[in-house]
């Protein structure tokens, strides 16, 4: 049975080119373009691993998404990757870094993402 991977992300474009390169590896690909839908889609789906973006409805939507995903049963200890253009798209000076409570992510990859370097992280984490 294929692995389920869920992206929630507003960039259609970057959800397509992300749901070709995983669906080409064997991999089952859904997709929200919002936080509200993506939480709805994970707790119907229960996917194996989720694709998380930062800025969608608000600059910030993703990180109160990863907490929320973490509250819920069934969904609770899926593995988040966080894929996010905020550091550049707001200049910060400094990156995130996954944490218990914040955030609840396994890793957090800047955009542009290399291929390579997403299905890597997608291998690693995927259970």
């Amino acid at each position: 049975m294929a692995k389920k991977v869920l992206i929630i992300d507003d960039d259609a474009d970057f959800v397509e080119s992300i749901v070709n390169l995983l669906e080409a590896r064997g991999y089952e690909v859904s997709s929200a373009s919002n936080g509200e839908e993506g939480v709805k889609t994970a707790k119907a789906e229960k996917p194996n691993l989720i694709i998380l973006d930062v800025m969608m409805t608000t600059k910030d939507e993703g990180f109160n998404v990863a907490r929320k995903l973490n509250e819920i049963d069934g969904v609770k200890g899926t593995p988040v990757v966080m894929v996010t253009g905020v550091r550049r798209e707001m200049n910060l000076p400094f990156g995130f870094e996954p944490d218990e409570t914040w955030l609840p992510v396994k890793e957090v990859l800047e955009k542009p993402v290399r291929p390579e370097t997403l299905l890597k992280a997608v291998a690693d984490y995927i259970r």
